[in-house]
């Protein structure tokens, strides 16, 4: 068996002025860095064995953050990146809708369909996360690792997890270095033991 914990990064301004953050570099925010350390200090797990994140700053800082409380490095994985929104990037929904109000629909309602401009597909994110995802639990047989990623990303592999097709993938919250954990036997079939959870925040939401 492996344990797998997945982590959403920390709260970014892009999160807060709800701008579509896809693959931009977007850096956490004095409240993501805050969530991460108590991320760190509260972490659910006593121990872990290798840290993957995604490459890009907000995840990747996040995982530092837990690493440095376990004496790890951190594994940079591009598998594991946000979906890219295209042209879809920096703009909020009011911006995307008043432009691409058709797409704008399939996003909310089916994911699984949806084709966002110059962007990737849900399936195609699915894909390549779950791809890098069975190569680490054949790895790591018997271990607990952590993997930290973008809420997009996390839910095509949690819906993965839970048998669940990906039009329903927004059925499944991820807050701000939401903790979720999976385990996995040697033929990848899934347990889910932890979903969403914040707990680590106490009062800091």
């Amino acid at each position: 068996m492996v344990k797998v914990v997945f982590v959403r990064h920390g709260q970014t301004e892009w999160n807060v002025s709800g701008r579509y953050q896809g693959q931009s570099d977007v850096a956490l925010s004095a409240v993501g860095i805050e969530q991460a350390e108590k991320l760190a200090a509260n972490f659910p797990v006593e121990h872990i064995d290798a840290i993957y994140s995604s490459d890009l700053i907000r995840a990747q800082v996040t995982a530092e953050t837990v690493a440095k409380r376990f004496g790890l490095g951190v594994n940079l994985e591009p598998a594991f990146r946000e979906l890219s929104f295209g042209d879809w990037e920096g703009l909020t929904y009011e911006q995307i809708v008043a432009s691409w109000p058709d797409a704008m629909e399939n996003f909310l309602a089916h994911p699984d369909i949806l084709n966002i401009p110059h962007g990737e597909s849900f399936p195609e994110v699915q894909q390549r996360a779950m791809s890098r995802l069975r190569e680490l639990i054949h790895r790591h047989e018997g271990e607990t690792i952590m993997i930290a990623a973008h809420g997009a990303v996390l839910r095509t592999m949690l819906t993965a997890a839970l048998h669940m097709p990906l039009q329903y993938l927004w059925s499944i919250r991820q807050f701000n270095t939401a903790v979720n954990i999976v385990r996995y036997d040697k033929a990848a079939n899934p347990t889910v033991e932890l979903l969403n959870s914040t707990a680590h925040l106490g009062e800091l939401r």
